[in-house]
């Protein structure tokens, strides 16, 4: 049986992309043909304070580029046996929905998950565009599970954090020496 949409749109910094964002990108790939990632935050000119979420936009926040993350996604996907005809990764300033429309498609569902306001306003930008949304879940924060800014601090820390990851995120991140550029921008904080 096919999935119900042909196209899904689903949006994430990925600043680490961890095992939870990996079940996120399943579960709105398990309902369409083609899944369309969008990496928030693309750039420091695309990145706008959020009053929902003021932490996000800092740089110890976004420490991976977009091409990083391009990677990481790309990566992750492939090793969980999704095909690369299967999806696309495009940049998505998700705080400046007036642009959305240059890099996704306008007939795609928007997928997102929902575990505090700033999820509630993001709902708003997709729904203000006139655009289809499919709420995959809402959970309460305290039962989001791993959180990126978890995984960084971890990574900083010197602390295990491979567990958190999927392989090639682990892979990648160590071939970056990502611990020591997050140790470097706590000290530039």
């Amino acid at each position: 049986m096919s999935p119900p949409y042909p196209t899904g749109v689903i949006h994430g910094r990925f600043q680490v992309l961890h095992n939870d964002h990996l079940r996120y990108l399943l579960a709105g790939k398990a309902i369409c043909d083609h899944l369309v990632v969008g990496i928030t935050n693309p750039d420091p000119t695309h990145t706008r304070k959020e009053e929902a979420d003021p932490k996000r936009s800092s740089a110890l926040a976004n420490p991976l580029t977009y091409f990083e993350r391009l990677l990481l996604v790309r990566r992750t996907l492939e090793e969980a046996g999704v095909g690369p005809a299967e999806f696309s990764v495009v940049p998505l300033p998700i705080n400046l929905p007036e642009l959305y429309r240059y890099y996704t498609p306008a007939d795609a569902v928007f997928f997102l998950s929902i575990y505090d306001d700033w999820g509630r306003k993001k709902l708003e930008y997709f729904r203000s565009l006139g655009l289809e949304t499919h709420v995959l879940w809402e959970v309460r924060p305290e039962e989001k599970g791993i959180s990126a800014a978890e995984v960084r601090s971890r990574m900083a820390a010197g602390e295990p954090w491979e567990h958190l990851v999927p392989p090639g995120v682990a892979a990648l991140v160590k071939a970056w020496d990502l611990p020591t550029r997050l140790r470097n921008l706590q000290g530039q904080g």
